[in-house]
This record gives C-alpha cells, structure tokens and sequence, in this order.
C-alpha cells in the first residue's frame, strides 16, 4: 500500500508530497498529522504498518526541527519495516537538522528510510520568500527523482543506508513571536479553532489564541474562509529586512542519496 503521511500547515508540503506520490499513482491512503481524528485506526490504536508498504512521510522544517505536534504524532506509529521516502519542505532559508531528526524519529519507529528530499516551498510566514514554489522547475526535479526511487525499489536493488545531513544533538528551538489574531472581519464560524492542530483556539473565543499553546504554524491564516486572521503588520515588515538576506536567491531542493 502507499501512504501518504504529512503535516502541512499552509499547504506547501502537502503540494511537494503530491508531486512525490503521483510517481507512484498514489496515495491509497492518506495520513493528515494535522487532524486528531486520524490518529488511531478503528480499534482505537495508533497506525500500524507492514514491510510490503511504502510511506511518503513529508513535514516542514520550523526552525530547524520536525515540529512537534508532526513528531509526536510519527513517534507512536508502528512502521513494521514499511519502507519510507522522507521530504522535508523549507522556506528558502536553512532546514538545519529537520532531516536527520525525522529519520531518527521514522528509525525509532520501525521504518526502513529509503530516500529523502530537501524541497523549497513558500515560506509560511514571510510570504515573499519562496512565492509560487515548488514551480514547474521543482516539480520537474522532484519527480525525476521519485521515478529513480521507484525504478531502484521495483527492480528489488537494494540501496545504500541513507545518510542525511544534520547535527545531534538538535538545534534548539523556542518558537517564534509570530502569533495570528483575529481582526473585525471575524464571524466567530470556529473553524480556524476546529482545524487548529494544538488546540490553540477556543471555539468560543476565535477572535483570541492561547500563545502558550501556538506553534505559529499559520494554518489558522489558511483556513479561515473570510480571511479574518492576520499576523501584525510590523512584525512582519521587521522580519522581512531581517531574512532578506538569508532568504535571498533561489535556494535548491537536495536529494539524499543524490545518484540512484
């Protein structure tokens, strides 16, 4: 069986976890780590897979790390051996040690990592960054990839022990100040509350958010059907002049192992 496992916040991961699984005429099952209901399979256990299945296990990098919600979520499936082809989305700046801490988290697991990619998308927050990727060029790359994937496993090669850069212990990662609120368009519908992965939200109170709780994801901003939800407007401009610079230029996707 292909899976389809991903934490996509504001839609650019899910976008480079598509292009990865049409190689495959995939998924025949898909695995949102945003949703709670899909946790655990109809037995109330968390999801177990088989050595016959193959995974594509995608999340975005927030500051350097897997976020926690997706980690936490992975750390209690059962890969049994399912083979897994790992993506990592960053913004155009760095994604640090998002790789290695995600194949250490799918190695724990029980599963047997493959492949793994570094792919560029719009930056979640500083929109500017990024904007429009993965493009034709992205998905052109990626998928070429994927179809070297797909040829090595069905012709039974076996593959090298995949190596991906990184650094153990993890960078340390605090969050970042960037907290979306509601403004005067706001209709109280809830469903930036319903979709909200951390519970963040009060059904009662959308107009606030618990920022202990908020991992900044901005996938209240992406839901919210009126487009009521906003960062502040200064933040935003500061944040900009500041990763100008590490954020400049058009930024690779990697491929790890790079010759298949």
């Amino acid at each position: 069986m292909i899976y389809q496992i991903y934490f996509s916040p504001t839609g650019g991961t899910k976008k480079v976890s598509d292009i990865l699984c049409r190689v495959w005429n995939g998924p025949e099952r898909t695995t949102d780590l945003m949703r709670p209901e899909n946790k655990k399979d109809r037995n109330g256990q968390e999801e177990q897979l088989s050595a016959g299945d193959l995974c594509i296990v995608a999340v975005p990098s927030f500051g350097g790390r897997v976020p926690e919600p997706a980690a936490d979520r992975l750390r209690k499936m059962k890969g049994n051996g399912a083979r897994a082809v790992l993506a990592v989305v960053y913004g155009n700046r760095e994604f640090d040690d998002t790789l290695v801490e995600l194949k250490d988290i799918l190695d724990a697991a029980g599963f047997a990592c493959v492949a793994a990619v570094a792919a560029v998308a719009e930056h979640s927050i500083l929109r500017q960054f990024a904007a429009g990727r993965p493009d034709a060029q992205d998905e052109k790359e990626l998928t070429e990839y994927a179809s070297k994937i797909k040829k090595a496993l069905d012709s039974g090669k076996e593959l090298p022990e995949l190596s991906v850069p990184g650094s153990r212990p993890y960078r340390e990662y605090h969050g970042v100040p960037f907290k979306p609120e509601a403004g005067r368009r706001c209709n109280r519908c809830g469903k930036c509350a319903e979709e909200c992965p951390v519970q963040a939200i009060l059904v009662e109170h959308p107009e606030h958010v618990d920022k202990e709780k908020c991992i900044s994801c901005m996938h209240c901003i992406s839901a919210c059907p009126v487009q009521a939800r906003r960062n502040n407007r200064w933040m935003l401009f500061m944040a900009g002049r500041g990763m100008k610079k590490k954020c400049a230029g058009r930024k690779e996707n990697y491929l790890f192992p790079e010759r298949l």
